[in-house]
């Protein structure tokens, strides 16, 4: 007999833990426009099911609200609006009394529903169905509802997987004027509610677009409409105007494009290296843009009224797509000394081909998103013996994307996290020689749901730096909408989601200038929907569509594999130059990453709802 034994686990607790995994990946796959009380119904269900039984308000009261969530669901003559006020009382009550998280914080999980989603509660009540807004957002191909141009990502991995490039190419043409782009930076959404990830992992999209703008070869644009006479001006050529320039040509009418800049691209051109992004294949999809008949008036700065006046009345409706181009500055003592730079001037600097040299220096870069993990790998190349990304947060909260961090990492550069900037030490002669930072500690969460840092009372700590480069955020010059009678609304343009600028008739606005910093695929989305609406304003209602016959789906055996990765070029050899960083996947990759594909456009609600948009 012994006083001790080592438990292992039994077959019904792997089982079991299988399942948990399991649940994870179909949570993390759910598509969105879900009914929110239904699934908030079963959270509830699931959580109850974790609770011990020790404490009534867990054991009984998560039981009670369960059933009156089911009566909201299911309706009948005896609910009614003070259902609802019972649920939250019931769930109050359960969140104040329940003995452990398991109780009190499913209780917070309805609470957080009930502010959040009211309305549908109330929809469910009074009508018996899901508010309007819910049905509308309801999506059912989740990677093209996650796309914001809604690009029919099914359609081209299926003709990916049949050898048809071009076609492919052609299909994302139909939405996204910048595959080449998209294909190499983009962020991805798109695969974040992949339904594959029930099973395994996500598709590799990108991978999968690269792969076919690598091997499609030139994709000349489809005819344009007969001439409308009517004439756009779009101030701004970054990816948002550039893409209503290139919709707005296929349907007919004259463009023409008001750079600020030396060159056209905006931020793919001035906010992304060319590592990353080479300029030779961002200039091959401007190109294109511009064999549309576009015209461009490069190193023009409209930000006078009388200026936005005179195009009001030359042109037949005004596009606004600046992008952000300021800079937020850090709001601390010595940021003024030389040697400080801002990531945005750097990274336009390099834009415009002026290289500066940093070699043999340590640079200190302040920020954790992707634009700071950019100009540290950019200082790396640049010659700098020494990168440290100094960060307020954990490197867990950083909102540059992880392989981003993992490859500046790779590349020499150091994270240190909770460090918050206080004051920059200078020479006699006004150059920095170090920034000092304050110890942080992760507090409660803020509204992002990340730790807010706060200070740890501890001691300031010195780190030597020849240069300092601030990426902590970006911002648009508010200042000239304000002038020029363009309502703004904390520092960006006033629009609504048909990009339409209130009480300025045939004045539209999209991109950065309306949402703030974002990324190249929400200002493409905006520059579509511009040219949708202005299309419109001025009378037309002229399609956009592509002859391209997507290739049926096949029943077939989804058996679980994993997903191909993109490789990069070795970090000691890639730190040293400016080339492209990326390779591609090979023809065998492409075919298995292809393969991996469930067709949601055809099986499922997909096909319920009609399948794809052929044509906007």
């Amino acid at each position: 007999m012994s006083r001790l034994d080592i438990k292992s686990q039994d077959q019904a607790q792997i089982v079991v833990e299988s399942l948990y995994e399991d649940m994870e990946r179909r949570v993390a796959a759910s598509h969105p426009g879900l009914c929110p009380v239904d699934t908030a119904a079963a959270f509830l269900r699931l959580s109850h099911g974790q609770s011990c039984g020790k404490c009534t308000p867990c054991r009984v009261g998560l039981e009670q609200l369960e059933n009156l969530i089911d009566d909201v669901l299911d309706g009948g003559k005896d609910v009614t609006k003070d259902t609802i006020g019972l649920i939250r009382t019931t769930a109050e009550s359960i969140r104040d009394s329940a003995d452990c998280a398991i109780g009190f914080e499913a209780a917070n999980m309805v609470l957080k529903g009930l502010d959040g989603f009211l309305e549908d509660y109330i929809s469910h009540v009074e009508k018996g169905v899901c508010a309007s807004n819910i049905r509308e957002y309801s999506e059912a191909i989740p990677c093209v509802g996650l796309c914001p141009a809604r690009v029919d990502i099914p359609g081209y991995v299926s003709l990916v997987l049949e050898g048809r490039y071009k076609d492919a190419v052609k299909l994302i043409k139909k939405d996204n004027p910048f595959p080449i782009a998209c294909a190499l930076v983009c962020e991805h959404p798109c695969e974040n509610r992949c339904r594959r990830t029930m099973i395994d992992a996500p598709i590799n999209i990108r991978g999968l677009k690269r792969f076919a703008v690598d091997n499609s070869g030139k994709v000349e644009p489809p005819p344009k409409a007969e001439s409308t006479g009517k004439k756009i001006a779009v101030i701004g050529g970054g990816p948002s105007g550039l893409t209503a320039a290139y919709y707005l040509s296929l349907m007919g009418h004259k463009v023409k494009v008001f750079e600020k800049r030396k060159f056209l691209g905006g931020m793919l051109r001035y906010g992304i290296p060319s590592y990353r992004l080479p300029r030779e294949r961002l200039q091959e999809e401007i190109d294109i843009i511009l064999s549309l008949g576009v015209d461009v008036e490069l190193e023009t700065d409209i930000s006078k009224a009388e200026e936005v006046k005179k195009l009001k009345k030359d042109y037949d409706a005004v596009y606004i797509a600046v992008g952000a181009h300021a800079f937020q500055s850090l709001g601390i003592k010595g940021e003024d000394s030389r040697g400080v730079l801002s990531a945005v001037e750097m990274l336009r600097a390099i834009g415009d081909g002026n290289m500066i040299s940093l070699e043999g220096k340590t640079v200190s870069v302040i920020g954790g998103g992707n634009v700071a993990m950019d100009v540290a790998r950019t200082a790396r190349r640049l010659g700098a013996k020494e990168v440290n990304i100094l960060y307020r947060r954990r490197r867990s909260d950083m909102t540059a994307l992880n392989e981003e961090i993992e490859g500046a990492i790779a590349e020499g550069c150091e994270v240190v996290e909770l460090k918050a900037p206080s004051r920059i030490e200078t020479d006699k002669d006004g150059n920095v020689k170090a920034i000092w930072v304050k110890p942080q500690i992760p507090g409660e969460l803020d509204k992002s749901g990340r730790p807010r840092p706060c200070d740890s009372k501890g001691s300031e700590e010195r780190y030597e730096s020849d240069f300092v480069i601030s990426a902590i955020g970006q911002k648009i010059e508010a200042g000239t909408f304000d002038k020029l009678g363009i309502a703004t609304d904390r520092g960006r343009v006033s629009a609504d989601e048909a990009c339409i600028v209130s009480k300025l008739k045939g004045v539209f606005a999209g991109g950065d200038c309306v949402t703030g910093p974002a990324t190249a695929i929400r200002s493409i989305a905006a520059g579509k929907t511009a040219a949708a609406n202005i299309d419109e304003y001025l009378g037309y209602n002229h399609e956009i569509s592509v002859d391209v016959e997507v290739p049926h789906a096949k029943q077939g055996n989804r058996p679980p594999m994993g997903r191909i990765q993109m490789r990069e070029r070795p970090s000691a050899s890639r730190r040293k130059d400016f080339e492209e960083i990326e390779e591609g996947m090979t023809l065998e990759e492409a075919m298995q990453e292809a393969s991996r594909c469930l067709r949601c456009d055809h099986f499922g609600m997909g096909s319920f709802k009609g399948g794809r948009e052929q044509k906007w």
